[in-house]
């Protein structure tokens, strides 16, 4: 059987979907303010915003089927980036008192909400958007939620001064999702914690323990799936942006292998990893970045083949998902279309 294919969670968003992005609003939302440019933007679409936004999601769902994706997502084409969007849905949050914060090891500054209170959750919501999604596809739908570490890094904590039990909260409130999501019958539920690569070592503390929180009880008809990637430039076909140290991976791979995750995603387009590195996964399958997201570049179906060869001396194909390195906001609707549809052959010709 061909190799399986997945998206990581962003898509472009369609032009009659006027959200404000952070992956194309000047300065990006978190250097605003991200209470109200996205608040402002809702308001404006008026009485038919679900409509257009639903609208929206099909037409990236469709794009990534057509182009051969075995497991699309959603697009995330609601979100104004996968973090506070979720937050909003959260108590203890102050998005009206932000706080300025270097992030991401201090590759930027930024406005950010303001923890003042215990995070929790009133109503799980991601069940009702995934079957929205669901409805457009005989395909099963991935959805995406942003990690426990993740979130805490890009807000400011004002209120615990403890990382490990501000992370146990939002890995608490996450579960209610996770777990109403797979009562709903979402097969591939993925969150996202890309602070995993910029701090092995806490992550390794308690990063993981409160992604297992956040995972607790969810039936094994799901696929845990975790998003670890090294970061995003400032614009496209940048190549010289900060990133996670790459050995980061090695560090945590171990704890990966030993954890209760299915699949996890590790970027290799945009800088190839010494792919001895798949070969602690014995039985986790790994979701491998094969087309670069911050390069406009379309690689070719037989360097994607080559690669995808490479790393099929190092593990199982059946263990084994061709993907994008993360998501493809950057990338405007032909280019996103392009990488996708190579991709697509690449693994299908193996």
């Amino acid at each position: 059987m061909p190799l399986l294919t997945t998206c990581i969670g962003a898509y472009p968003k369609p032009e009659f979907v006027r959200l404000p992005d952070w992956f194309t609003v000047d300065d990006g939302p978190d250097t605003a303010d991200p209470t109200r440019f996205w608040v402002d933007a809702m308001d404006a679409m008026g009485p038919d915003a679900a409509a257009i936004i639903d609208k929206g999601v099909a037409e990236a769902i469709h794009d990534q089927i057509a182009a051969g994706i075995d497991i699309p997502t959603d697009g995330e084409i609601i979100r104004e980036n996968y973090i506070h969007y979720h937050c909003r849905h959260l108590n203890g949050f102050d998005f009206d008192g932000l706080t300025n914060k270097e992030v991401r090891g201090g590759t930027y500054a930024a406005n950010l909400p303001t923890i003042r209170g215990t995070v929790s959750i009133d109503q799980p919501f991601l069940y009702k958007e995934w079957q929205a999604a669901q409805a457009h596809s005989s395909q099963s739908v991935k959805m995406t939620l942003p990690g426990p570490m993740t979130v805490s890094d890009t807000n400011v904590d004002a209120f615990y001064n403890d990382p490990a039990r501000l992370g146990a909260d939002i890995a608490t409130a996450l579960n209610k999702d996770v777990l109403r999501l797979a009562e709903a019958g979402c097969k591939y539920i993925q969150i996202d914690e890309p602070l995993f690569a910029r701090k092995p070592t806490e992550a390794l503390a308690y990063g993981f323990e409160n992604l297992e929180r956040a995972f607790h009880n969810c039936p094994r008809q799901v696929v845990r799936t975790v998003h670890m990637c090294c970061g995003y430039p400032d614009r496209l076909d940048h190549p010289d942006y900060p990133k996670a140290d790459q050995d980061a991976y090695l560090q945590i791979a171990d704890a990966v292998e030993q954890s209760s995750i299915d699949a996890v995603s590790v970027e290799d387009a945009h800088r190839h990893n010494d792919l001895k590195l798949l070969e602690h996964f014995q039985t986790t399958s790994v979701i491998f970045g094969v087309v670069a997201v911050a390069k406009s570049r379309v690689e070719p179906v037989d360097e994607i083949r080559c690669r995808l060869q490479q790393a099929l001396e190092h593990i199982d194909s059946g263990r084994l998902i061709a993907a994008p390195d993360c998501g493809l906001g950057l990338l405007d609707r032909k280019t996103a279309v392009a990488k996708l549809t190579n991709l697509s052959a690449a693994a299908r010709s193996i």
